[in-house]
């Protein structure tokens, strides 16, 4: 069982799913919706997760993308795409409890900012529009 929530508790999310992976992602998109340098998730099937709470206002941020957050506080709370089918990608520092998240890799590192790296040994990947692995680098 996974659980989470936004900064003012408007929004909660849970599920009962094993997680399906966890990961860092430099994208610009990413980068931009979250302020932050990386984005950290953790994917779970989309039909086994609810919102207990309010539910979360949705964002087009790009053709086939939606990005989801609480409407009172802002909060980055998920992300979802048609890349991606049956999915729901989970902020990791909105979890209850985020000291368990283990990321397995980094997607999209060549648009990694140069004054920000994480220390680790995890596969880096850079990634084609459509998503297709095209090196690690």
């Amino acid at each position: 069982m996974i659980e989470g929530h936004c900064l003012c508790g408007d929004v909660r999310y849970a599920a009962d799913a094993p997680v399906l992976w966890q990961g860092y992602c430099h994208c610009e998109s990413c980068r931009r919706s979250t302020a932050s340098p990386v984005a950290a998730f953790l994917g779970v099937a989309a039909k086994d997760c609810r919102f207990p709470g309010s539910a979360p206002v949705a964002y087009a941020s790009s053709p086939g993308v939606r990005r989801y957050f609480c409407g009172r506080c802002g909060t980055p709370i998920a992300y979802e795409s048609e890349a991606f089918p049956g999915e729901l990608h989970f902020y990791a520092a909105t979890l209850n409890d985020p000291s368990g998240y283990a990321p397995t890799f980094h997607v999209h590192a060549g648009e990694r900012l140069p004054w920000f790296d994480t220390a680790d040994e995890l596969p880096r990947f850079r990634l084609g529009t459509s998503g297709e692995k095209l090196d690690r680098g």
